[in-house]
C-alpha cells in the first residue's frame, strides 16, 4: 500500500479512495481503473477494469495520475501478439507508453519532481505495466515537466515518438548543423519528430511521404518532400546524405536508403528483426540469431558501402526528453493529434487504428 502527502484542492476519482476536498490529504491508492490485455488478439481483447492494483513505488519511481495517453503503433502490435516471447509470461498486460498527467507520489530518492507537478514522458518499449490506467508508474528519468503551453492531450502525443527519433539522430548518427538527413516515411509521428529535431539542429532534411502529408512535413522543416506514390524517389532525390532514418523498413526502402548515404553515413531502421525472431524461435535462440543477422549486415554494409547500419529503438534518456521538452515549449516540436477517445472507448480507438480509419495520432483521455 502506497502512502504519501499530497497538496490538492479537489478529489481524484476512479480509485478506491479519494483526496479530501481541501488542505493536506493522506492518499492511499490501492487500486484504480486500467485497460488490461488478458491475452493477445483484436481490440475486443482489451478490458477496462476498475480494480487493478496500484504497485508500490521503488525509490527512483514516480506515480503519475494520467490525464492523457497516446495510442502508438507498438500498442496495437503488442495487443496482436508482437513481442509474444517477451510479454506472454507477464499476461495480463497493461498497454501504453506515452503519458501526460500530474505527480501523485514520488519514491524516496526522487528529487526532480514534486507532488501535484504536471509531467509528461514515456515508458521503455518492454515495460509490462503501461500507461492505459488512472495511475502509471515511471522512473524519474522517464519523465520531464510538461510544457505549460501544451494541453495534456498535446503533450501525451510527443514523448515516445520523439525519443525514438532523438535516439536515432542524436545518439546514433550524432547529427550536427549542416548535415543532410533523409527520412523515409516522414508523415508518421516518428518521422515528423525526426524532421523537427533535425531542422532545430539546422540540418538539411529531405523526406518521403504520402500526398496527404506533403504540407505537414514541409511545415515541420523538410526542405524537400517527395510523394512516394506519384514520384520516382530515386530520380526525385539528389545528392548524398549523412544519415537515413527509415521508419518504414523492408528490402526496398533499405536498398534506397543505403544508396543515398555518403561513406561514413548512418542507416537506421525502426523495423529491426529482434522481436520477430524471438517470437519465431524463442528468447534462447531468437536473440543470438537476431544478433548474428545484425552483425552480418553491419559488416556487409561497412565493407561494401562504407556505412554504418543500425536497428534503432526508443530508449529513455533524460537529456533527450529535456531537449524535447524545450523544443515543444518553444513551438518547434509538435505531433498533431487527429482524434481523441475517452479511455472507456479504448476498443474503438484500437479498431480505428487497425482499420486505418484514422491515419494520424490518437489519444485516450482520462477524467
Amino acid at each position: 500500500m502506497q502512502r504519501t502527502l499530497l497538496r490538492r484542492s479537489h478529489a481524484f476519482k476512479n480509485c478506491d479512495h479519494e483526496f479530501f476536498t481541501s488542505g493536506f490529504a493522506r492518499f492511499i491508492a490501492t487500486s484504480c481503473r486500467a485497460v488490461v490485455l488478458p491475452r493477445f488478439g483484436g481490440p475486443e481483447m482489451l478490458q477496462l477494469r476498475s480494480d487493478v492494483e496500484v504497485p508500490q513505488l521503488k525509490p527512483s519511481e514516480v506515480l503519475v495520475r494520467a490525464r492523457a495517453v497516446s495510442v502508438n503503433p507498438l500498442d496495437t502490435r503488442m495487443r496482436s501478439g508482437y513481442g509474444r516471447s517477451i510479454f506472454e509470461p507477464h499476461l495480463p498486460l497493461i498497454l501504453g507508453r506515452d503519458i501526460s498527467g500530474e505527480v501523485a507520489a514520488v519514491g524516496t530518492s526522487v528529487r526532480s519532481f514534486s507532488v501535484g507537478q504536471e509531467v509528461f514522458g514515456a515508458l521503455h518499449p518492454t515495460a509490462v505495466r503501461g500507461t492505459y490506467a488512472d495511475y502509471a508508474v515511471l522512473s524519474e528519468d522517464e519523465l520531464a515537466p510538461k510544457p505549460p503551453s501544451l494541453t495534456h492531450v498535446e503533450a501525451s502525443a510527443i514523448p515516445f515518438a520523439a525519443l525514438t527519433a532523438w535516439r536515432a539522430l542524436k545518439s546514433t548518427a550524432r547529427i550536427t548543423e549542416g548535415h543532410r538527413l533523409l527520412v523515409v516515411g516522414g508523415g508518421g509521428a516518428v518521422g515528423l519528430a525526426a524532421i523537427q529535431l533535425a531542422a532545430a539542429a539546422r540540418c538539411q532534411v529531405t523526406t518521403t511521404c504520402g500526398s496527404r502529408s506533403i504540407d505537414r512535413v514541409r511545415k515541420a522543416g523538410a526542405e524537400q518532400a517527395v510523394d512516394y506514390i506519384t514520384e520516382d524517389i530515386e530520380l526525385a532525390i539528389k545528392g548524398k546524405f549523412d544519415a537515413v532514418l527509415d521508419t518504414i523498413g523492408g528490402p526496398e526502402t533499405e536498398r534506397i536508403g543505403i544508396k543515398f548515404l555518403k561513406r561514413g553515413g548512418h542507416y537506421m531502421t525502426l523495423q529491426g528483426e529482434a522481436a520477430s525472431l524471438t517470437d519465431r524461435y524463442g528468447l534462447a535462440a531468437g536473440i543470438p540469431i537476431a544478433t548474428a543477422i545484425l552483425l552480418k549486415k553491419q559488416i556487409q554494409y561497412r565493407y561494401s558501402h562504407g556505412i554504418e547500419y543500425w536497428w534503432t529503438y526508443m530508449r529513455a534518456d533524460s537529456d533527450g526528453l529535456d531537449e524535447i521538452r524545450r523544443l515543444s515549449e518553444d513551438g518547434k516540436l509538435k505531433i498533431p493529434v487527429e482524434k481523441t477517445f475517452p479511455i472507456t472507448q479504448v476498443r474503438e480507438a484500437h479498431e480505428a487504428k487497425d482499420k486505418k480509419k484514422i491515419p494520424g495520432k490518437v489519444v485516450l483521455e482520462l477524467d
